[in-house]
C-alpha cells in the first residue's frame, strides 16, 4: 500500500478538519478560530488519523512567524500615539491585575512562582485576530473607540513579545529549591537586551532601508509571483536571521520585518500578498494548540476552570471599564471596550508553549489556559449580543420618555453612542452616481479618470487608510466589504447611474453583483475577472460587461494592427528605427 507521508497528511488532515469544523464555527456565528480549536482537539483525540503532533507544531512555528510579521505590517506608531494615554496605563493596568490573580491560581493549584506568573501574563493578553476581526466586522476601526481598543491591543502584544524575548534568560527565578545566581542571570538578561538592541537598530537602520528598496525593485518588475515570493522571504528571512544572528525569537524577528515594512507604500499590498499562506498556517498554528489540549481538565479541575474563565472574562472587563471611566469616557465606550478585550488567543498560546519548553508551566497549566481561550472566545459574541440588546432597550425606553437608572444621557454621549457596539452606516444621498467598489490599483485609475471628469463618485474600500484618505479628499467612501449586504445598500444602487466592481476575487465580486441586480435589475454592472471561468460566473450572477485583463491587452496589441508600417531599412540593409510605429 502506497505510504502517505507524514508531512502531507499532516497539512492534509489538518486543514481539511479545520475548514470543516471552521465553516460549521461560522454557521453557528462563532469565529472560525473556535473551529481550529476544536479540529486540532478532535485530532488530538484520534491519533491513528496519520496527522504528526511534531510536524504539526513545526509548521505552526510557520504560523506564528507570519502571524506575527501581520502584527508589525498593522503596526502604526501614530495610531498608538494618538490614544497612548488611555492605551499605555490600561494595558499596563490590566496586565498588573491579571497576572497577580493568575499566580493565584497556579498558587492554589500547588504550582512554582514562575508556573503561575506565565499562567497570569497568558491570561492579561488579548486575541489579535479575534479582537480586529470584530472590531473590522461592526465597523468600530475608524471610531475613536476602535482607536483605543487598538492602542490597548498594540501596547498587550508589544510587551507580550518583550516577555518572549526575556522569559529564557530569567527562567532562574523559578527554577529549583536553591536561590539563583541573580549575577549569572544580570548577565544573561544584558546580553539578551544588548542582542535585542543591536537588532534593533540594524532594523530600523539598514532594513528600513533595505526592506522597501528590495519591495519596490521587485514591484518594478512586474511579477507578481516575484512580489509575493519576496514578501514572505522578508517575513521568514529576518525571523530566521534573528534568531541565528542575535538570538531573539523568530517571532520578534517577523515583528520588526512587518513593522519596518509598515512604513513603505507597499505595506498594504504586502499585506494582501502575504494573507492566504499567513491564514493557511496560522490556522495550522491553533490547530496543533488544539492537538495539546487535554478536555479532561473541564471535569478534573471545575473549579480551576471557571476561576480563569472568571479573570478572563470578569475581572479584565472591569479593570479595562474602570480604566476607561477614569479617563473621562462615557458609560457606553466602557462597557464596548471591556468586552472587546474580555478572551485571549494567540500570544496566550505561544507563552504557554514557551513556558512549557523552558519545563516552567506544567500541561495542567496549558490546558487551562486553552480551556479559558475556548470559553472566553465562545463567550465573547454573547457579549455582544447582550449589549446590543441592553442599548436597544436603553433606546425604546429614551423614546418613551423613560431614562434608565445609571445611564449616561447627556447631549455629547447620545450623540457619539448611539449605537456603541456597531457603527451605523448612513447611506448615500448621490443620484445618478457611479458606485466603486475596491479602490486598489485598479480602482485607483479608474476614479482618478471619473474625479477628473466631474463624475459623481461613491467608493466602498476594505482599507482604512484609503477610505480617510479618500474623504479628506471630498469624496464619498465607506470601509466595509461590499459582499455585506447592508454596505450595499449604503450605496444607493437604485438610483445609481453605474456600478464597477474593480476588486480581484470574483466570488465575493459576484456577491457583490448578485445583491446589486436584486436591488436594481437594470443597473448597468461591470465587473472584472481572471479567467473565462470567472467571466461566466459573474454574467450568470447578473453583471452586463465582464472585462478580463487578458482581453483587453490582446484587443489593444491588435487593435491597430492594419495600420502599422514595415520599417525602412538603411544602406547597410538594417531597420532604422521610428520614434512611432503607428500611422
Amino acid at each position: 500500500m502506497l505510504h502517505v507521508p507524514p508531512l502531507v497528511s499532516t497539512l492534509t488532515i489538518g486543514l481539511v478538519l479545520a475548514f470543516s469544523l471552521g465553516v460549521v464555527a461560522h454557521r453557528l456565528k462563532l469565529p472560525p478560530l473556535v473551529g481550529y480549536l476544536v479540529a486540532g482537539i478532535a485530532i488530538g483525540f484520534s491519533p491513528s488519523v496519520g496527522a504528526d503532533q511534531n510536524i504539526a507544531n513545526q509548521l505552526s512555528e510557520v504560523g506564528v512567524i507570519l502571524l506575527l510579521f501581520g502584527v508589525g505590517l498593522h503596526f502604526s506608531v501614530k495610531d498608538l500615539l494618538s490614544v497612548r494615554a488611555i492605551a499605555i496605563p490600561g494595558a499596563v493596568l490590566q496586565g498588573l491585575v491579571a497576572t497577580p490573580l493568575g499566580m493565584g491560581v497556579g498558587w492554589m493549584l500547588g504550582w512554582s512562582l514562575g508556573a503561575g506568573f506565565i499562567f497570569g501574563l497568558a491570561l492579561s493578553v488579548a486575541s489579535t485576530v479575534v479582537l480586529l476581526r470584530m472590531l473590522q466586522e461592526r465597523r468600530l476601526i475608524d471610531t475613536e473607540r476602535g482607536r483605543i481598543t487598538v492602542g490597548w491591543l498594540i501596547v498587550q502584544d508589544i510587551a507580550m513579545v518583550m516577555a518572549l524575548v526575556l522569559l529564557p534568560a530569567i527562567t532562574g527565578l523559578f527554577e529549583g529549591d536553591a536561590p539563583p545566581d541573580l549575577t549569572e542571570m544580570a548577565r544573561q538578561c544584558a546580553e539578551v537586551i544588548g542582542k535585542l538592541a543591536i537588532f534593533t537598530f540594524v532594523m530600523f537602520v539598514v532594513g528600513k532601508k533595505l526592506i522597501p528598496m528590495l519591495l519596490h525593485y521587485v514591484a518594478h518588475t512586474g511579477s507578481r509571483e516575484l512580489f509575493r515570493l519576496a514578501v514572505l522571504s522578508i517575513a521568514l528571512g529576518f525571523a530566521f536571521l534573528a534568531a541565528e544572528l542575535f538570538g531573539v525569537s523568530l517571532a520578534l524577528g517577523a515583528f520588526f520585518a512587518g513593522m519596518v515594512l509598515s512604513e513603505s507604500q507597499l505595506s498594504q499590498q504586502a499585506a494582501t500578498e502575504s494573507l492566504p499562506l499567513r491564514d493557511a498556517f496560522a490556522v495550522l498554528f491553533f490547530v496543533s494548540v488544539g492537538m495539546l489540549f487535554h478536555p479532561a481538565i473541564m471535569m478534573d479541575e471545575p473549579l480551576a476552570v471557571l476561576a480563569t474563565v472568571a479573570i478572563i472574562v470578569v475581572a479584565k472587563s472591569i479593570v479595562a471599564y474602570s480604566i476607561v471611566r477614569a479617563f473621562g469616557y462615557s458609560h457606553d465606550a466602557g462597557l464596548m471596550i471591556s468586552a472587546s478585550l474580555a478572551q485571549i488567543g494567540e500570544f496566550s498560546f505561544i507563552l504557554a508553549s514557551l513556558g512549557q519548553s523552558l519545563g516552567v508551566l506544567p500541561q495542567e497549566g496549558r490546558d487551562l489556559i486553552l480551556a479559558g481561550a475556548i470559553i472566553s472566545i465562545l463567550l465573547n459574541p454573547l457579549l455582544f449580543a447582550a449589549l446590543d440588546g441592553y442599548f436597544a432597550r436603553r433606546e425604546r425606553l429614551a423614546a418613551e420618555g423613560v431614562v434608565p437608572e445609571g445611564t449616561d444621557m447627556d447631549a455629547e454621549t447620545e450623540e457619539e453612542e448611539a449605537t456603541p457596539t456597531r457603527e451605523p452606516i448612513v447611506p448615500t444621498t448621490l443620484t445618478d452616481h457611479v458606485v466603486l467598489v475596491g479602490h486598489g490599483r485598479v480602482g485607483k485609475f479608474i476614479s482618478k479618470q471619473l474625479r477628473e471628469r466631474g463624475t459623481p463618485l461613491y467608493i466602498v474600500e476594505d482599507d482604512a487608510d484609503d477610505v480617510a484618505d479618500l474623504k479628506s479628499q471630498g469624496i464619498e467612501a465607506l470601509v466595509g466589504n461590499a459582499a455585506d449586504p447592508e454596505v450595499v445598500q449604503s450605496a444607493n444602487l437604485g438610483d445609481a447611474r453605474c456600478l464597477l466592481v474593480a476588486i480581484p476575487d470574483a466570488f465575493e465580486g459576484g456577491q457583490v453583483v448578485q445583491q446589486a441586480r436584486d436591488i436594481n435589475p437594470v443597473l448597468q454592472i461591470i465587473a472584472r475577472a481572471h479567467s473565462e471561468e470567472e467571466i461566466n460566473h459573474l454574467v450568470k450572477l447578473g453583471a452586463n460587461l465582464v472585462v478580463m485583463g487578458e482581453h483587453e491587452i490582446a484587443k489593444a496589441m491588435i487593435g491597430d494592427v492594419e495600420g502599422v508600417r514595415s520599417p525602412t531599412r538603411g544602406d547597410d540593409g538594417a531597420p532604422r528605427p521610428r520614434t512611432s510605429s503607428f500611422a
